[in-house]
């Protein structure tokens, strides 16, 4: 009976537990990241949707911009998964390349942009907790993560762009 009274007692408290961290993000980043989102959404409209719309298209003809710069804006300005919409303003041929990138990008910008991909949050969470309890500062581990990010994203791009490619080639795809 012990044994039972026992298990009960550590399954009812797991529940607590996570009542708790609920709390704490209801009371702490969920309205953070609302009044982003919302700043985001402003910033978007006072520059104009047909705006942000031409700038994606010029970003699309560089294979660098193309998987750098354009995932990044994606994902910031679209957030998770909207940014993936952006695939619209290009080739259906460096559509899965686009894709590529800017799934690889959802984890990297949390660091510095929350409100990017909110889901990806308890992961930068976790890995910020321990930097903070090294006495590490975050500010330094979020730029870098952005860097890398950045740089892997170029890399997948392309390497995604090149093997997408030859394969439409060897199938005998037109696009």
């Amino acid at each position: 009976m012990e044994v039972l009274a026992h298990l009960a007692t550590g399954f009812i408290a797991l529940f607590q537990k996570g009542g708790s961290v609920f709390t704490g993000l209801v009371t702490g980043i969920i309205p953070t990241l609302v009044v982003l989102i919302t700043a985001v959404n402003s910033v978007i409209g006072m520059i104009g949707e047909e705006k942000v719309n031409k700038i994606a298209q010029l970003c699309t003809g560089n294979i660098i911009l193309r998987y750098t710069l354009f995932p990044v804006i994606a994902v910031f300005f679209l957030t998770n998964p909207i940014c993936y919409s952006f695939g619209r303003f290009l080739p259906e041929k460096y559509k899965p390349a686009f894709q590529d990138a800017s799934i690889s990008f959802v984890h990297p910008i949390t660091g510095l942009f929350p409100h990017a991909n909110s889901a990806e949050l308890f992961v930068w969470m976790g890995i910020s907790q321990g930097i903070t309890q090294l006495g590490l500062p975050l500010g330094e581990l979020a730029v870098r993560y952005f860097i890398t990010g950045v740089i892997v994203i170029l890399i997948r791009g392309i390497v995604t762009e090149k093997a997408t490619l030859y394969m439409f080639k060897k199938n005998g795809i037109e696009v």
